[in-house]
């Protein structure tokens, strides 16, 4: 009975997060702790789980957010959605960064505007995600569900880190990385052996799923490296839950025009908002103590999938992703002595 409990406060709106365990509550109302003086990115910050955070730490007095995303009437219309409920010094300390995430080479070029203007970070939120849509190859020849939901993060946060570890020489900076019960369909036989498995087309959901393994191994790896070295750095993977966004209206029915609608209208009723879907990420960015876990909704460790458990396969993954960086943008990275360092 439990389990079931759990599995609907993990995946399900309403009322649902009421259902977990009270160790495992958590209100983005109440719960979180003041944020003043802090600076933080995120990903994906101008629409959906990536807007409700950005808005509840902003509500929770931080200094500043990053925001990075693509399209500027986006996040127009969040600045102002902020600035409308919150008011106009809220609203001041959004600066937003424009990238494409499945560019690499414009991802590195973020991670150095951020740390021309802020000499401190205390939370990196990695919520931009390509959902469960169509395979595609990026410019550069990668699948653009790993391009986005991993090589991404994990140039961004490499980029990063001189800023991440000396913004934890004055206490707690939290990692977020946004992975999904999705990653559970991922095939049994995942290697992470070549770009050519890679770049095999599994179907839109495997796709997908398979990409939020690697941001889940992504967030093990760096618990068992960097969080190692400095420990005052924390890093947790997060499931949202089933969420009413872009994803699951519209973009869905681009690999499923018809059968899309099952997610995007039958299932609305059971669908977190934003607010709900944002609450483990949050809880990640602001008040966990802990680093390595599978965070799941409102503030659920849960253990994840074998593979997503299994280090070696994470290893594989990180050393097939700085195989994959150095193959494709040697000229415009290591050759220009990037150090492809990732901890």
């Amino acid at each position: 009975m439990d389990a079931i409990k759990s599995t609907i406060a993990e995946n399900m709106g309403g009322i649902a997060h009421k259902l977990a365990d009270a160790k495992d509550q958590f209100d983005i109302n109440k719960d979180v702790p003041d944020q003043t003086g802090k600076v933080a990115l995120i990903t994906g910050g101008s629409e959906g789980i990536g807007f409700a955070t950005a808005y509840t730490l902003l509500k929770s007095n931080i200094s500043r957010v990053f925001i990075v995303s693509v399209s500027e009437d986006v996040i127009d219309k969040a600045v102002e959605e902020v600035k409308t409920n919150l008011g106009a010094e809220y609203s001041s300390k959004i600066t937003w960064l424009q990238c494409d995430m499945s560019d690499i080479v414009a991802v590195a070029g973020v991670a150095k505007q951020v740390r021309e203007q802020t000499d401190r970070l205390d939370i990196l939120c990695l919520n931009a995600a390509r959902g469960i849509m169509t395979y595609q190859l990026t410019d550069s020849g990668i699948d653009r569900h790993m391009a986005i939901n991993h090589i991404a993060n994990v140039t961004l946060t490499s980029h990063l880190l001189p800023l991440l570890k000396q913004t934890s020489g004055g206490g707690p900076v939290r990692i977020q990385i946004q992975a999904s019960n999705t990653h559970q369909i991922s095939p049994k036989d995942t290697k992470f052996a070549s770009l050519d498995e890679l770049n095999t087309d599994l179907g839109p959901q495997v796709q997908y799923g398979r990409s939020k393994l690697a941001a889940l191994l992504y967030a093990r790896y760096l618990d068992a490296h960097l969080h190692k070295e400095h420990p005052n750095i924390l890093i947790n993977a997060t499931h949202p839950g089933f969420v009413e966004t872009k994803m699951s209206v519209d973009d869905i029915h681009e690999p499923y025009p018809k059968a899309g609608y099952a997610m995007s209208t039958a299932m609305k009723p059971f669908k977190k908002d934003i607010w709900m879907g944002c609450v483990s990420t949050v809880y990640a960015a602001t008040a966990t103590t802990k680093s390595g876990e599978y965070i799941c909704p409102p503030a659920i460790a849960e253990p994840g999938s074998e593979l997503a458990q299994d280090a070696q396969l994470g290893e594989q993954l990180m050393k097939l992703t700085r195989d994959i960086v150095r193959e494709k943008f040697a000229s415009e990275s290591v050759e220009k002595g990037c150090p492809l360092k990732d901890y």
